[in-house]
């Protein structure tokens, strides 16, 4: 609480000191409100919100002042009875989530409080939020930033990451001391200074506390095996080297991300001393107005990831989503369609090796092919998740448009999971089709479905989706996913009968403030939202978001 009120008095204090002048004020706000029914039929009904607690909320209020160069930003966050951070679990708390004050002096910003960063594509260190799944890696300390030249910066920082709110900690932060440096700079080649190439480098450390290190050294004595017993290591330090160069249609960038021996955790649960490598490499090429009449052209994207034991923590205790310091997103397509996105692939820390690559082709105006093919094994060769995906997009006319496609995946489901040998890999096909049609100038129709078919996991699902939009103000859909060929493992907590996963929607947009209310039915699965992944449990109830921007 003191920390709170000292917050507080220094952001008023820096705000009425400016009193006479008059600066930029803006902010957003967005909120959360579900209301758990309990149904046994999908299996929901274990959590503490069926049970007894009935609703849920989060909220999000962001402030931000701009005056002669300062930048003053709060955030204040509120979870009742929640199970964003925690799907298992009920979380209450509420404070300052995010705190900020920052000085841009010349060439110089300093920031003192919270802040978000990254350094290069963020394998080595990057601190961020993803409220969506209820992760918050925000790192409270100061932070420096020189700007040499628009082409040439050094940044360094020093501080605590926020709590994960899954374990208490929300407004806290971690006792553990994180620090970094990166340097990036840019040149320009060629007559016309066309042709770019980045280059950039960066040092991270991470100390642990005596605490911490006591627990460590508990643990590893008391293995049985003497050779599986070891010093564990105060400080860890993760650097990484990267390039990228742009010419003309052509992108090519490679990355490498080191770390030094640490104690780190085993798919088994064991702590062992082990260092960690990245490599990760992209190439794009583009190419526009192609053919006679210039309506055509086609571009490729490809990167290729390689993880050998990057895990890189507050703490080694933390487990799951927590305290991470490193962004590992998924090697693969990020898919919008509700069956299309049932099965992911979470980047494995402890090793894999992966490619993606995609290709679209626009043949005319309104005629668009897009192929992607992924592909990700554990280092000893398992495959652990390969996709196939096709679709094409055609504009009939000024009103009518649509997409068709199909998807082929195998999934890994013990890996991913952590599924019983019970559990086997899934093999599905989905083909998928999406119409809009303009009823008039301001009133669309949008049809879509999918049809998933598999002998494992679950069974086969059909989803149906009828969406009205009226611009600018009203959304309404109506969907049902149906497990039409349900498959049921032994102690499974779903009827055996076909389900069906109800979604009725509405939407009212006003100005910047948006309304939603829903009654959902979900299935119970992995969840990604920006390539971040997590199991959640079944869900069904009524949810309402409020968002805006003033």
């Amino acid at each position: 609480m003191k920390r709170i009120f000292g917050i507080i008095a220094l952001l008023t204090i820096s705000l009425t000191s400016f009193g006479q002048d008059k600066g930029i004020f803006s902010g957003n706000f967005q909120s959360n409100f579900s209301v758990f029914v309990l149904d046994s039929t999908i299996g929901a009904y274990e959590s503490p919100q069926y049970l007894s607690q009935i609703s849920s909320a989060e909220a999000w209020l962001f402030a931000n002042y701009q005056l002669k160069g300062f930048n003053v930003s709060a955030r204040y966050d509120l979870f009742n009875n929640s199970n964003l951070l925690n799907p298992t679990g009920s979380y209450s708390g509420h404070g300052l989530g995010f705190w900020q004050i920052k000085k841009k002096i010349d060439k110089l910003t300093l920031t003192a409080g919270s802040f978000y960063d990254q350094f290069g594509s963020g394998l080595v260190f990057r601190a961020f939020e993803n409220r969506l799944i209820g992760i918050d890696y925000a790192v409270e300390g100061v932070h420096a930033k020189y700007d040499f030249s628009d082409d040439f910066f050094v940044k360094a920082f020093t501080g605590n990451q926020k709590g994960s709110g899954a374990s208490g900690n929300r407004f806290g932060t971690s006792e553990e001391i994180v620090k970094g440096i990166n340097s990036e700079r840019i040149f320009r080649l060629g007559k016309e200074k066309k042709t770019l190439v980045s280059l950039g480098a960066s040092v991270f450390n991470r100390t642990l506390t005596q605490s911490t290190m006591n627990e460590l050294v508990t643990e590893i004595n008391g293995y049985d095996s003497v050779g599986d017993r070891f010093e564990p290591r105060y400080n860890v330090y993760a650097y990484n080297g990267y390039i990228s160069a742009n010419f003309k249609d052509l992108a090519i960038s490679y990355e490498y991300n080191g770390k030094t021996p640490e104690a780190v955790r085993t798919p088994e649960g064991n702590l062992e001393l082990l260092p960690g490598y990245i490599h990760y490499a992209t190439i794009s090429y583009s190419k526009r107005k192609l053919g006679k009449k210039k309506k055509s052209g086609f571009g490729f994207n490809g990167q290729y990831r390689r993880i050998e034991n990057f895990q890189l923590r507050a703490s080694p205790n933390d487990l799951l989503l927590d305290g991470l310091l490193t962004y590992q997103p998924s090697l693969t397509r990020q898919a919008s369609y509700r069956l299309l996105a049932r099965y992911n692939a979470p980047a494995q820390d402890y090793g894999e090796q992966g490619f993606q690559a995609s290709f679209v082709w626009t043949i005319t105006k309104g005629r668009t092919l897009y192929l992607n093919y992924s592909n990700v094994r554990k280092l000893d060769g398992e495959q652990l998740f390969r996709e196939y995906f096709v679709n094409y997009e055609h504009k009939i006319n000024k009103k009518l448009k649509g997409k068709v496609g199909l998807q082929s995946i195998f999934y890994n489901q013990q890996i991913y999971e952590s599924r019983s040998a019970e559990w086997k890999d899934v093999h599905t096909i989905t083909p998928f089709m999406e119409a809009t049609y303009k009823l008039s100038r301001r009133k669309s129709l949008r049809l879509e479905g999918q049809y998933l078919i598999t002998e494992q996991d679950l069974g086969s699902f059909v989803n149906a989706i009828i969406e009205l939009n009226i611009s600018p103000h009203y959304s309404f859909s109506f969907s049902d996913m149906v497990n039409t060929a349900p498959v049921r493992q032994s102690g499974s907590v779903i009827s055996d009968e076909i389900v069906h996963y109800w979604t009725v929607f509405a939407k009212y947009n006003i100005h910047t403030t948006s309304f939603t209310l829903a009654y959902v039915r979900q299935v119970a699965g992995v969840n990604c939202t920006g390539g971040i992944c997590r199991i959640e449990p079944a869900f069904s109830g009524v949810r309402f978001t409020l968002t805006t921007n003033f």
